[in-house]
């Protein structure tokens, strides 16, 4: 440090003793100026609620008349924005109602084709959702020992002006019973339904693909989507009624 350097220190009016240090060396590099990070987040149907609920006392972070909410009913999601105006700090929490994993893998009402035995094996590692065990157990073993039989019919037809018929038809009798129950929930982050699932028999020569079906459950994945988003858009309007919703 050069000694002979001076240093003028202005002190406020009235001091009478203060202290000075002196520091050698380079002072530390200024940071650059970085944009306000933006909220971009996503989860369960509940996330937008979740996040209103912990943020809506921060005035600079939620200012209800600077947010809007986007309801989209056919791709089940909601959309909150905040700070809409404001290109730099505007956010999004996404929360959507997806199809719980384990009611996809049982590929109900979805075209799922199982080799019976396959299916036998798939229904005994999954015996949890099924709310009567020894019903599994016996479930298990009929398809393990799959037995069908499956009567055909052939009909044709011509007549002398050229109209013709041609029918192959076949009916499908097995061991299986006609209906069994699970125990599963068919939303991510939803409780466990009840439903009533079917056999229906594929026959490909020898071979007989079944698939499982239940109309139960398509009527329920109706009503229990707009009652979850319905009870949603409810309790947003109840934590902050000037919050704009919009249904598209």
């Amino acid at each position: 440090m050069d000694e002979n350097k001076k240093v003028v220190v202005n002190l406020p009016e009235g001091t009478t003793q203060a202290e000075i240090i002196v520091r050698e060396g380079e002072a530390p590099a200024v940071l650059d100026p970085k944009a306000p990070v933006k909220i971009d987040l996503s989860g369960v149907i509940g996330a937008p609620v979740e996040f209103l609920e912990k943020r809506l006392s921060e005035a600079d972070q939620i200012n209800p008349k600077r947010c809007h909410v986007l309801v989209d009913r056919e791709k089940v999601c909601i959309t909150l924005v905040t700070n809409e105006n404001d290109e730099y700090t505007t956010g999004r929490v996404v929360g959507r109602l997806s199809q719980h994993p384990k009611f996809a893998e049982f590929g109900i009402n979805a075209g799922k084709g199982w080799e019976p035995n396959e299916l036998g094996q798939f229904f005994k590692m999954n015996r949890a959702f099924f709310p009567d065990k020894t019903a599994n157990m016996k479930l298990v073993t009929e398809l393990k020992n799959f037995e069908a039989t499956v009567n055909s019919k052939v009909e044709k037809q011509k007549s002398e002006k050229g109209d013709f018929k041609d029918n192959y038809s076949g009916v499908v009798m097995s061991n299986l019973p006609e209906a069994f129950t699970l125990q599963i929930p068919i939303f991510k982050g939803m409780p466990a339904e009840t439903i009533e699932v079917e056999f229906y028999a594929s026959v490909n020569g020898r071979d007989v693909t079944l698939q499982l079906v239940s109309p139960g459950a398509c009527q329920l994945l109706e009503d229990l989507r707009d009652r979850i988003i319905d009870g949603q858009v409810a309790r947003i309007r109840e934590l902050s009624p000037e919050i704009a919703i919009i249904e598209q």
